[in-house]
């Protein structure tokens, strides 16, 4: 088997594998009134503004639970009631914002793209110059359904240019793929801490522009997502209003310091383009092409078609992989067959070699390849 500090390697978007130093972080017991766990939240809220250079303009509102919980808190907290929603899809995280607008009785437009093209910004800005009641765009940035990235640099500059919010969905992008307030305007963003910055799950955050927080209160459908209540409360008493989960935020203190040691985003990004550019050359060697053009794809998870043989099996496919010591993701697609391949977390290049060295040869031993890789 090969492991990372004993693990098999997560090739997922989240949860993915971490560092023996962040696993290590969470051995400690924190109090959640304690004044140095507060002072660790603190400095965590301010080092996530300074990623996307907002320390002037934005303020980061962290939030128990997955990534899901804080898109449904951003929506229902800096949305009006009255608001209208533009919702381009081209995947299954887009529609759950739309799933998630439905339920918060929030108005949405949907805008239908294919699911294996990015956004084209012309048609959002036209469908912004069409619609008038349009309050704000929400927009995922990296649509991990199927590894596409769109082009947000175009997107908030058409969105900006029409005066509307921007709401980013960037859990699978933020900490790898640059995101400057300063040159592409968004109202909120919003990730988490088990994805790019390689902590691990259980917090998700917002980092939303201080005016429009400052004015949403009386918006939200619920008192556990009401990201202006607890956005007010931190900062009257630095403490989170519920329970917070210590060891997650702790993992995430530890998980950043690590990421400024790496060298940054730039850093960051340049060892998942090098771990996503050795997978697909890997795979293209034994047949297995990606489903998302080349210029379209984003270097944090691939999806693969899957081997067109009467032999191959997901189920079993996933397990021989699994005994070899690496986990994959099933394909989120409906009509095409597909598994996924994750290029995030504390992975290097030479570890995606021995993921393909892997699925060869679980291949070969269910009879869909002839040959191991050379």
């Amino acid at each position: 088997m090969y492991a990372i500090d004993r693990d098999p390697l997560l090739l997922t978007p989240g949860p993915l594998s971490t560092s023996l130093r962040t696993k290590q972080a969470m051995l400690h017991d924190w109090g959640s009134w304690d004044t140095a766990f507060n002072h660790i939240t603190g400095e965590v809220c301010r080092q996530l503004v300074d990623i996307v250079h907002g320390a002037d303009t934005h303020v980061s509102v962290p939030l128990q639970g997955s990534g899901t919980f804080s898109v449904e808190a951003a929506l229902g907290t800096l949305v009006p009631r009255a608001g209208r929603v533009l919702v381009p899809n081209n995947g299954a995280y887009c529609a759950r914002i739309l799933k998630i607008l439905k339920i918060l009785g929030r108005e949405a437009v949907e805008l239908p793209t294919a699911e294996d093209s990015p956004f084209d910004p012309v048609a959002i800005e036209g469908a912004l110059v069409a619609d008038p009641r349009i309050s704000h765009v929400a927009l995922v940035h990296c649509e991990t359904g199927t590894g596409i990235l769109n082009p947000l640099p175009e997107i908030a500059a058409a969105v900006a240019r029409q005066q509307r919010g921007l709401i980013i969905d960037a859990m699978s992008s933020f900490g790898a793929i640059e995101i400057d307030v300063r040159t592409m305007p968004f109202e909120a963003l919003i990730a988490a801490s088990g994805k790019c910055l390689e902590g691990v799950p259980g917090i998700g955050f917002v980092i939303a522009a201080r005016a429009k927080l400052e004015a949403s209160s009386g918006n939200c459908h619920s008192l556990a997502m009401d990201l202006h209540d607890q956005w007010t409360y931190m900062q009257k008493t630095t403490q989170w209003r519920f329970t917070p989960p210590t060891h997650v935020v702790v993992a995430l203190h530890e998980a950043l310091a690590q990421f400024q040691e790496e060298g940054g985003l730039a850093a960051r990004g340049a060892r998942y383009l090098a771990n996503c550019q050795a997978v697909t050359q890997g795979m293209a060697r034994l047949g297995l092409l990606p489903y998302v053009p080349a210029q379209a794809q984003a270097p944090i998870i691939v999806t693969f078609h899957a081997p067109q043989h009467a032999a191959y099996n997901f189920q079993a496919f996933y397990q021989g992989v699994r005994e070899r010591g690496f986990i994959l993701y099933p394909g989120k697609l409906t009509q095409i067959e597909t598994f996924r391949v994750g290029c995030i977390g504390a992975l290097k290049p030479q570890d995606m070699v021995h993921v393909v060295e892997a699925i060869a040869s679980t291949l070969v031993e269910m009879g869909v390849l002839t040959a191991p890789l050379v």
